[in-house]
């Protein structure tokens, strides 16, 4: 199933453990998760190239992985890449954590609009509503802009600060039905690994979600050791007013920007100005992410991580209504794009949990 990158210009396996050996010296010790403040424990003396990735099988991704970063870091090398260039991007749900069998904002934002219809008697014709009220959660994944407006009218004249906490209070009370575990908690251990890896060789790692930035930013910094900063997604209209006589950004009823599918490309332009080299997704949601990281020249790697374990998480791809791998399938099939599978690539699928 998996295939390797293509990579512009010759490609040399040479010094390629070598290169990996001195990366790892300097990096932070991945084999947990990132520690609050986006920071990991104290590095051990001594890492192993094999501890870098520790939850990763040795095969064909991990490989890619591994060269395609010294690759692009080793000086003299004809692939090598700036450290200013070393973009790398990262779908959320069902990239960086799980997403079934709903996505986790979606359950937040369920509770958000069924606590504010009885204000709404006008929602009882809204397909997205309709959805909900039936717990049609296949139709209500295909809803996802109109669900968004919903969202947008119930929560709207909330300040920021009290929408963060909000979300804050939610993710720590909220458990996942299947394993009853606090959403934050499933994040893919594998995925923390790397960031950290890349992070480690100079890469800077952003989230690039069709989940809104408000619903991340309060909580993605302590998982992924991703600041709020380097999150791009959907967002909501905010405007600023005076409220008391004092300083507030408020949310108005308006989806601002839908971050998804050819959206992505777009949120990078804006709010990066540089193409990635690195893009990682698992959905057709991500294709035109990852089409527009493999366009130009100059060294690039696609990734995408296939849900096929159904024991330890679930399985799911072409006829999923939520995270659907279809399109971006055959094409990283076609283009040669590295495909992982959870079951095989990935040792341990989340942390452990927390005590």
């Amino acid at each position: 199933m998996q295939s390797r990158c293509q990579l512009s210009g010759s490609r040399r396996a040479a010094g390629l453990m070598g290169a990996v050996f001195g990366a790892v010296l300097v990096a932070l010790c991945v084999a947990g998760c990132a520690a609050p403040g986006g920071t990991s424990a104290t590095p051990p003396a001594a890492v192993s190239p094999a501890a870098a990735l520790p939850s990763w099988r040795d095969g064909p991704a991990k490989q890619t992985i591994e060269k395609f970063v010294a690759d692009v870091t080793r000086e003299g090398s004809p692939d090598f890449v700036p450290p200013a260039e070393r973009i790398a991007v990262f779908d959320n749900d069902g990239t960086l954590w799980s997403e079934q069998p709903l996505y986790f904002q979606f359950v937040f934002m369920l509770d958000q609009v069924k606590a504010a219809a009885p204000k709404h008697p006008e929602w009882k014709t809204n397909p997205a509503f309709k959805a909900l009220a039936a717990k049609n959660y296949g139709v209500l994944a295909s809803q996802q802009k109109q669900l968004l407006q919903l969202v947008a009218v119930a929560n709207s004249g909330m300040t920021v600060d009290d929408y963060d906490k909000t979300i804050r209070d939610w993710l720590a009370t909220a458990r996942h039905p299947k394993f009853n575990r606090p959403y934050t908690e499933l994040v893919y251990q594998p995925q923390l690994e790397l960031l950290a890896y890349l992070r480690a060789n100079g890469f800077k790692t952003f989230i690039v979600s069709g989940g809104t930035i408000e619903f991340m930013r309060p909580w993605v910094e302590k998982a992924y050791g991703i600041p709020p900063e380097q999150v791009i997604g959907s967002s909501q209209l905010v405007q600023y007013q005076l409220r008391d006589g004092q300083a507030a950004l408020v949310r108005q009823p308006k989806i601002d920007f839908v971050d998804d599918g050819p959206g992505k490309p777009v949120g990078i332009y804006r709010n990066i100005g540089r193409k990635p080299i690195l893009a990682f997704g698992n959905s057709d949601g991500d294709l035109q992410m990852l089409q527009y990281t493999v366009s130009g020249s100059g060294p690039h790697l696609a990734l995408l991580v296939h849900h096929d374990d159904a024991v330890r998480e679930f399985a799911y791809d072409r006829t999923s209504k939520i995270g659907k791998l279809d399109r971006a399938w055959d094409e990283a099939i076609t283009d040669g794009w590295t495909v992982i599978s959870m079951k095989d690539d990935w040792q341990t699928i989340y942390p452990a949990p927390k005590q």
